[in-house]
């Protein structure tokens, strides 16, 4: 099943009544398409093995497209979105330097059934790991998930106001900070309560090596950097 077979089921739950009543003027596969042309057509050759693409995009929508896309749930469609966009990616072997939003916003002088797309590369500390990883952007996989640190800091914890946000009891608010630096990346607790465990010791820091294995609370991170670091890539 391709990326857009697999965007087009996720997406029928939020807007299968309209289509099946003829009413959807606009389609969201379109958006998608739309979104992986912006990939294409925006994508930078950064350094060796790394081509860099947009992160955030804006879908500029008709007044009445705009409140069809409000009907339908904006907010789970732009995630559907986001998720298409990202496995694009990933098939291309394009990187994000940030995580990958999707919004919708009105623009009162599109015609009914005309969308514009805008994008953005915006820095963050985390992105998805499309790319193949490196000591300057090494992979964190948490439960499944898996994360390229794009920041020369990353925060983890269970507060909001974390990089990287995991649902766990046992992790503090901000648990765990990841540096990357010239001599290696550390990892460092932030005084939280039950602690940093790396391959089953606990520790107040450690300079991470490549298959480690960190444990917070009930939740194990693993840690690569896959390759040799590629001293061409993209400047911070």
């Amino acid at each position: 099943m391709g990326v857009l077979d697999r965007f087009e089921k996720g997406v029928e739950r939020v807007v299968n009544s309209a289509f099946a009543h003829g009413r959807a003027e606009i389609k969201p596969v379109d958006m998608a398409s739309a979104l992986r042309r912006e990939l294409d057509d925006r994508a930078a050759v950064v350094g060796r093995d790394r081509t860099v693409v947009p992160n955030e995009f804006t879908i500029e929508l008709a007044a009445d497209d705009f409140t069809q896309v409000e009907t339908w749930g904006a907010e789970t469609l732009a995630d559907e979105l986001a998720t298409n966009v990202t496995e694009y990616a990933a098939s291309q072997h394009y990187a994000f330097v940030g995580p990958v939003s999707v919004s919708f916003e009105e623009n009162e002088v599109l015609d009914q059934g005309r969308f514009h797309t805008r994008s953005a590369s915006v820095r963050g500390n985390v992105a998805p790991a499309t790319a193949r990883p490196n000591a300057r952007h090494p992979l964190l996989d948490i439960d499944g998930q898996r994360y390229l640190l794009t920041g020369k800091t990353t925060v983890i914890g269970r507060g909001t106001e974390a990089d990287i946000v995991v649902d766990d009891a046992g992790v503090s608010r901000k648990h765990l900070e990841i540096r990357v630096t010239d001599d290696g990346v550390i990892a460092s607790d932030l005084g939280s309560t039950n602690g940093l465990y790396v391959e089953g010791h606990q520790v107040p820091a450690a300079t991470l090596l490549d298959g480690n294995t960190l444990t917070i609370g009930r939740t194990r991170i693993m840690f690569w950097t896959g390759a040799e670091s590629s001293r061409d890539d993209e400047e911070w």
